[in-house]
């Protein structure tokens, strides 16, 4: 269970950015099985790992994996927003591995997949309760489902699909996947393909668990808390998230953030620090040979002022 639970994506490079041969302590926000943090605890003898995910199968599976680094690992089951806003102590590196992990993916019952007869649930933490994909899509006003596919899924027919969805919930509510892939092709038509269904899964897991709304909290929390010199790595998985690490990483390392046009500097006068990664970085063509589910991972790298 634990070595297959999830391959590390990147590792090699997520390693070359955070140097955990410094020593320190490491935040990983999104533990999955633990390969993140075992690579970390590997390669810096005396680092020490904070890893937190919302999925208690995850904490467990990485419970099993680390338990050979005793007090150097701390785990915590909850949102990795949360964790980082309650963190006293200072950071050497900050890890956030976005995205959906290979065995909830896999775990049908789970619901985050499109296979026929999977469950709309795609719930992170379901043993923590919240609204299941099945119940958002029952629930939700039209206009904030279209606003839902637009928005997080980037689906320019959006109204037309939330229509279809209101149009069928009537009669008979949303239960499975097929269910949603079944409005996708009467709104849409028949030459729905996997990246159709992949976009609009997508949207509805992201506001089903919140995630851009925990990223942008996470984000200048995690920035707040590492320690001089201080690593920063996210690697994302679509452009929404991508976005986000983006614009937060260059506005940090400006200068001057004023408004244009203002005669006299008003804001801070310096940068915050630096980003490490001009280009976002890609993982190789043999990472991406041997784990398919890495080709749209997108890592970028910040590190804090001295």
């Amino acid at each position: 269970m634990t070595e297959g639970y999830h391959a590390p994506v990147m590792l090699r490079e997520v390693l070359r950015y955070l140097s955990p041969e410094r020593g320190g302590l490491y935040f990983d926000g999104t533990l999955g099985g633990g390969g993140h943090s075992e690579g970390i605890l590997r390669k810096g003898p005396a680092a020490r790992v904070i890893g937190v995910d919302r999925d208690d199968e995850a904490v467990r599976a990485a419970q099993a994996r680390l338990s050979g680094y005793g007090a150097r690992v701390e785990l915590v089951h909850g949102d990795y927003a949360s964790a980082a806003e309650s963190l006293r102590e200072p950071l050497a590196g900050a890890l956030l591995d976005l995205g959906v992990s290979s065995h909830q993916i896999d775990e049908e019952r789970r619901g985050f997949s499109f296979r026929r007869g999977a469950p709309l649930d795609m719930r992170m933490s379901p043993e923590a309760g919240g609204r299941t994909a099945a119940e958002l899509l029952n629930e939700l006003p039209e206009a904030e489902l279209a606003d839902v596919f637009f928005h997080y899924g980037e689906e320019r027919r959006g109204r037309r699909l939330a229509a279809e969805v209101v149009k069928r919930r009537a009669s008979r509510e949303f239960a499975t996947a097929d269910d949603l892939v079944a409005a996708m092709h009467g709104a849409l038509g028949a030459r729905v393909d996997a990246q159709d269904k992949a976009r609009v899964f997508q949207a509805v897991r992201i506001a089903v668990n919140g995630e851009l709304e925990q990223l942008e909290r996470a984000l200048p929390a995690l920035r707040e808390r590492l320690s001089a010199e201080g690593v920063f790595v996210v690697i994302s998985y679509h452009s929404l998230e991508d976005r986000r690490v983006k614009a937060g990483f260059r506005e940090w390392s400006r200068t001057c953030v004023c408004p244009p046009g203002l005669p006299v500097c008003a804001c801070r006068g310096r940068s915050l620090g630096e980003e490490l990664t001009r280009k976002v970085v890609r993982p190789s063509a043999e990472e991406v040979e041997s784990n398919v589910r890495a080709r749209s991972a997108r890592l970028r790298a910040w590190r804090k002022a001295a």
